[in-house]
């Protein structure tokens, strides 16, 4: 039963994040019905890793544990130290509720997770890799395990909050980075739980509907999906080519179904959504952003619903709210980098319908964009965007014979047009619930209330986040997915912001009690039933039927399938110090290569190829390497071989599983003259030397 110990170690890490943080969170949430409780650990990890990234950036402090804990001391000092003139009146059983919900969701997700922790397919070893680096780190940015000894080039801030947790913990990252998985669920069920019951209970001041729909609100955000279960009724379809549902309808077919499908329904494109990322558990930025993200629509809502109020509070000084809307962005930004600019604008339209085309409207817009500025400094210092430029989609032929003309680009053959019944499978659910929401509120027994503006903007923005892609995208790298990335971060906003909208619509139609508002009951909880369903086939089909002992440790896995390659990395992990650089051979993206650099955050000379690619914007960057790397496995000039591990700083060769496969003329005897075999493992096929 180690997982149990190993999660009880982690969440007593958490519980007293959240304890010290709560001093400083139920200053801001003054007026929520659990003072922020649910938020206090979100808020914690945020600013304790923010802390830690700048200090870290200017080389103040290093990143050590002693500096994390003078940070909570601090935190502590600032929250419950500092006298307030007002007290607070806790709802303890609310709290002590809200803490048990934060455990049962972190032992759920860890439990599901322990039937199968590998860190291995998709992309967790990019993930795992840069938690890795971060953690080898003594100042910031870290390095490229893939690309020896650059820094990354990527949005890593929420790795740097994974890194920071384990640090904490003292438990191993294997073991760590499924735990991670876990308390961003864990966070997302109670502070999605929070805000919707906090967002009901300021329209109708009733705690026991508040809570009820906190919990639907909650359900929907990390456990729904899209009406594409539609499709269990069907005789299902090639994946490459979807069929309209009603062509191929027939009796209840699960076998059929296969749940990325909903991920993947529009041909060429991602449309990914929590429960999805929760399922497959690579720990993208995107994941990441789910908690802060929540926070940010809780400070959203804070402004907007108390717009016009005149204090010198926080919550009521418009001021200081966008100052702190400045540090969310900036959070977003350097944690996934499309949420940037997705949420500064979100908090623009705020801005806009809370004052209009005013002076006041671009005094904020200015003092929000120069906080996001100022807040993302240390990250932008060593961050170049590998986006380029604002492809149209289906430019016209006059505007292709163009090319491009400013930040706009005009592609021949760029063409990609969605049917709206597609689009209709994909949000029909939200949009259903948007159309209740607006009738709902028609009612002429209804008053009005400021949280309603709130909620129709958030269905207005994330629906205008919908449509984005069919007239626009970010370019990239992918030539035939050209509109997949674009997609897939503004649809995963608009799925979270739409949820929260969704259960309250719920609520709308729920308090009234005239006919017609029964019939929309039937309406909105029939396409319900579809999004809530996605679950129980989703983690099934990826984690069986549940019944295994739990195992989070997640490179057992290399112990059993390359056992030589895993003595080089334990012996790496527990001997090498600091990141001096490794060579181990190349391969391409989503293979077993580079596992040894991603499992011990040394950097190697080159890596995944398509993913440094997109990282640095060409792909020259590894393909000039990989030559290299070539002629120093096989080449029998040892001067040469010399002169190559030299221009790169490698210390340390790998001889193993993946070499012997992809080096044919593999001239292993030379390292021997350049350096000493410090590994050999028990079969004797792999080995590690290290140079003079």
């Amino acid at each position: 039963m180690e997982w149990i110990y190993q999660t009880l170690q982690w969440y007593f890490v958490l519980f007293c994040v959240g304890i010290i943080f709560f001093g400083i969170t139920k200053r801001f949430f003054t007026h929520f019905i659990d003072h922020g409780y649910a938020f206090a650990k979100t808020i914690g990890i945020l600013l304790l890793s923010y802390g830690m990234f700048v200090l870290g950036s200017f080389k103040i402090l290093p990143f050590h544990l002693f500096t994390l804990l003078f940070l909570l001391v601090v935190a502590f000092g600032v929250g419950y130290l500092i006298p307030r003139k007002t007290k607070d009146h806790l709802n303890v059983p609310l709290l002590i509720g809200e803490e048990l919900l934060f455990l049962v969701a972190l032992f759920f997700l860890a439990f599901v997770r322990g039937q199968e922790p590998s860190l291995r397919g998709l992309e967790k070893f990019m993930d795992y890799g840069f938690i890795n680096s971060i953690l080898r780190s003594t100042y910031f940015p870290p390095l490229d395990m893939w690309y020896a000894k650059l820094p990354i080039n990527y949005y890593y801030f929420g790795h740097l909050t994974g890194a920071v947790l384990i640090k904490l913990s003292g438990i191993q990252s294997a073991v760590g980075y499924n735990l991670v998985l876990a308390t961003i669920f864990a966070q997302a069920i109670t502070v999605a739980f929070s805000l919707v019951a906090n967002i009901v209970f300021a329209f109708g001041k009733k705690l026991r509907t508040s809570l009820l729909v906190g919990l639907l609100g909650t359900f929907i955000l990390n456990f729904g999906g899209n009406l594409h279960t539609i499709y269990l009724f069907t005789s299902g379809y090639s994946p490459d080519a979807p069929v309209p549902f009603w062509e191929i309808l027939s009796q209840y077919n699960p076998t059929k179904y296969w749940y990325p499908n909903a991920t993947r329904f529009i041909p060429f494109t991602i449309h990914e959504f929590p429960s999805y990322s929760y399922v497959v558990a690579d720990l993208h930025g995107h994941v990441f952003d789910i908690p802060f993200v929540l926070l940010t629509l809780a400070v959203l809502f804070i402004f907007f619903t108390n717009r016009g109020k005149k204090s010198h509070s926080i919550i009521t000084n418009s001021y200081l709210l966008t100052v702190l809307l400045g540090l969310m962005t900036a959070i977003h930004y350097m944690t996934n980098a499309f949420d940037g600019p997705i949420y500064l604008l979100l908090c623009g339209f705020f801005f806009l319908s809370t004052w209009g085309f005013t002076k006041r409207l671009f005094l904020h817009v200015f003092l929000l964009f120069s906080s996001f500025l100022v807040f993302s400094f240390p990250f932008s210092l060593h961050f170049t965007p590998f986006a380029t430029r604002i492809g149209v989609n289906c430019s016209p032929s006059f505007l292709t014979d163009i090319g491009k003309l400013g930040p706009f680009l005009f592609e021949k053959g760029n063409c990609q047009p969605d049917p709206l019944w597609m689009l209709f499978v994909l949000w029909g659910f939200f949009w259903i619930s948007f159309v209740l929401f607006v009738w709902g509120k028609s009612s002429e027994h209804y008053k009005e209330h400021p949280v309603d503006d709130f909620i129709f903007v958030l269905f207005a923005f994330s629906t205008f986040l919908v449509f984005i892609p069919e007239f626009f995208y970010i370019k990239d790298i992918y030539p035939a997915h050209f509109r997949a990335n674009t997609m897939f971060k503004l649809g995963y906003q608009a799925f979270i912001m739409m949820s929260v909208a969704s259960a309250y619509t719920f609520y709308v139609i729920i308090r009234q009690k005239n006919v017609v508002a029964k019939i929309l009951r039937i309406v909105w909880i029939i396409p319900f039933l579809f999004v809530a369903i996605y679950s129980f086939y989703s983690f099934p089909s990826y984690y069986g039927l549940l019944n295994k002992q739990p195992e989070l440790n997640g490179v057992q896995w290399v112990q059993k399938q390359f056992p030589d390659d895993w003595e080089i990395i334990a012996y790496m992990n527990k001997n090498i110090k600091g990141q001096p650089v490794i060579l181990e051979a190349q391969g391409d993206s989503y293979t077993d290569f580079n596992k040894i650099s991603a499992y011990t955050g040394l950097p190697t000379v080159a890596g995944w190829w398509v993913h440094e690619w997109l990282w640095r914007g060409t792909a020259d960057v590894v393909g000039a390497r990989i030559p290299e790397i070539n002629e120093i496995y096989e080449s029998t000039d040892i001067d040469k071989t010399r002169q190559l591990l030299k221009k790169y700083q490698v210390q340390y060769v790998v001889v193993s599983t993946m070499e012997r496969q992809k080096y044919k003329n593999l001239q292993e005897s030379k390292f021997s003259v350049l350096g000493k075999k410090i590994v050999e493992s028990k079969s004797g096929f792999g080995a590690l030397y290290q140079l003079k």
